[in-house]
């Protein structure tokens, strides 16, 4: 019963920050889906240099949200800890990846317009069944 308690606490989190997407994100708090994809842990994701600037801007921004009491503490643990590397999938509407990237540190993923690209080059699925 505490695995889908803490589960729901995830996803209900998670929410908070994904309302609104014109997407499905999928909650994964047991990882299975991270293991799946191949999605790493490293001390790099935040030892990186390319990864500070970005960091630091989140730290300031982070403490003067809460400040102003617009953001809440974040939880003092983790579950699966901090050290995550992050990882894009961009899935057609059949479920197949059509792309994928494994960020090599904290703040590498796909920037908005590279991820609009690959979803124009993506093939469209056929209309007729």
């Amino acid at each position: 019963m505490f695995e889908l308690d803490r589960a729901d606490h995830i996803a209900e989190e998670l929410r908070e920050h994904t309302d609104g997407l014109p997407f499905a994100v999928v909650a994964d708090p047991g990882k299975r889906l991270y293991r799946e994809f191949g999605v790493e842990q490293a001390r790099r994701a935040l030892l990186s240099p390319r990864a500070w600037g970005p960091i630091a801007w989140a730290l300031v921004t982070g403490v003067w949200a809460i400040l102003r009491g617009r953001e809440k503490l974040p939880e003092p643990s983790q579950p699966g800890g901090r050290l995550g590397l992050p990882a894009d999938f961009l899935i057609g509407g059949d479920g197949r990846v059509i792309a994928a990237k494994h960020g090599e540190h904290a703040y590498d993923q796909w920037s908005v317009d590279e991820l609009l690209e690959l979803a124009a080059r993506a093939p469209r699925p056929d209309p007729t069944p």
